[in-house]
């Protein structure tokens, strides 16, 4: 039975691609619908929605049924059991850059229909998919499922949410493009020239946390992970310094942080909890940090430093000055070595 209170974010036009994937091949998929809870009569209801938990049951007994992973995305068959063979390959990497390279490297193995490529550029880490034939029909669904099936394995290797800064995809938006809220964190562009997801680059140095007996587990039901969203974000405390070091102007609030984070107030604070620090306690910490070393390298007024601290006003940082140090920033100053 399906979970009580599911929420239907899944397009139904997912759901009406793995059917035509059922006829490309000649199969009966009314077995795999049923299995799902999915009436016939409902695929083709306009701006219908499934489970998370119906779209878990249809695609693993279609990728069964079918023998065939990728859902008839590609011209030959990817045999059940492909995708398991890249766990296997990237799991033995020191670090999440090196897994996500031999995934995308391995991936070519299986199929030369697409190209996964990571990249790196000014802190940012990409994931992007080059088209090498017309998927046809079932193009949006491909590169949609690719990128979450590469983005939730990358996510389980280091027992971590890694937020999204952007999904792209080439093609116009689609009936039901809200949904892509859901499916992607981040915001979602379409009309982009490759279907690529982007995300901090600092991820990619963290170490893999999973074993072999775990990737044992996972592959028993692996199918979720395209939908887990974990709670816990090991680079949050880490993200927010640096946010906040760089953009003081633009974070005085938790809503305006937590956008540029691309999380809700609520999961930002909930997370900060989580790893024993608050949202105060680092603004605390960076302010105070930018404010000792532009009184001690620089002869900016008290209202400037204010402003570069991050405060909206010198009476406030003067206060919050004192809170920490005990002085005045003026006094700090006048009794500060200037450091080299």
């Amino acid at each position: 039975m399906p979970p009580s209170a599911p929420i239907a974010a899944t397009p139904m036009a997912f759901a009406l691609a793995i059917v035509g994937a059922y006829q490309r091949y000649g199969q009966d998929p009314a077995k795999a619908l049923a299995q799902a809870q999915i009436a016939p009569e409902q695929l083709h209801t306009a701006q219908a929605h499934i489970t998370a938990w119906q779209m878990e049951q249809l695609s693993g007994a279609a990728m069964q049924e079918l023998d065939d992973e990728a859902l008839g995305w590609f011209e030959r068959r990817l045999p059940w059991g492909s995708y398991g063979m890249l766990a296997r390959a990237s799991i033995s990497a020191p670090t999440l850059h090196l897994a996500l390279a031999r995934w995308c490297r391995h991936h070519g193995l299986l199929t030369s229909d697409i190209a996964l490529t990571l990249s790196v550029a000014e802190g940012s880490a990409r994931i992007s998919i080059a088209e090498h034939s017309d998927l046809g029909a079932l193009r949006e669904f491909c590169l949609v499922s690719v990128l979450r099936n590469i983005h939730g394995v990358a996510c389980w290797l280091v027992d971590s949410r890694i937020g999204l800064q952007g999904a792209e995809f080439p093609f116009a938006p689609p009936p039901h493009q809200n949904a892509y809220a859901v499916l992607f964190s981040g915001p979602t562009t379409f009309g982009a020239a490759q279907a690529s997801i982007c995300f901090d680059a600092q991820y990619l140095a963290l170490p893999l946390r999973r074993d072999e007996k775990a990737l044992q587990q996972m592959l028993q039901h692996a199918l979720p992970l395209t939908v887990l969203q974990y709670r816990r974000d090991r680079l949050l405390v880490q993200r927010v310094r640096q946010t906040l070091a760089a953009q003081p102007q633009d974070t005085h609030s938790a809503e305006a942080l937590a956008a540029l984070l691309h999380v809700s107030a609520r999961t930002l604070h909930r997370q900060l909890r989580e790893e024993g620090a608050t949202l105060q306690g680092l603004k605390d910490e960076v302010r105070r940090s930018r404010a000792i070393e532009l009184l001690h390298r620089s002869a900016r007024p008290i209202k400037q430093v204010a402003q570069a601290a991050g405060f909206q006003n010198e009476k406030s940082f003067i206060r919050a000055f004192k809170g920490w140090t005990g002085q005045s920033p003026a006094e700090f100053r006048k009794q500060a070595t200037p450091l080299p």
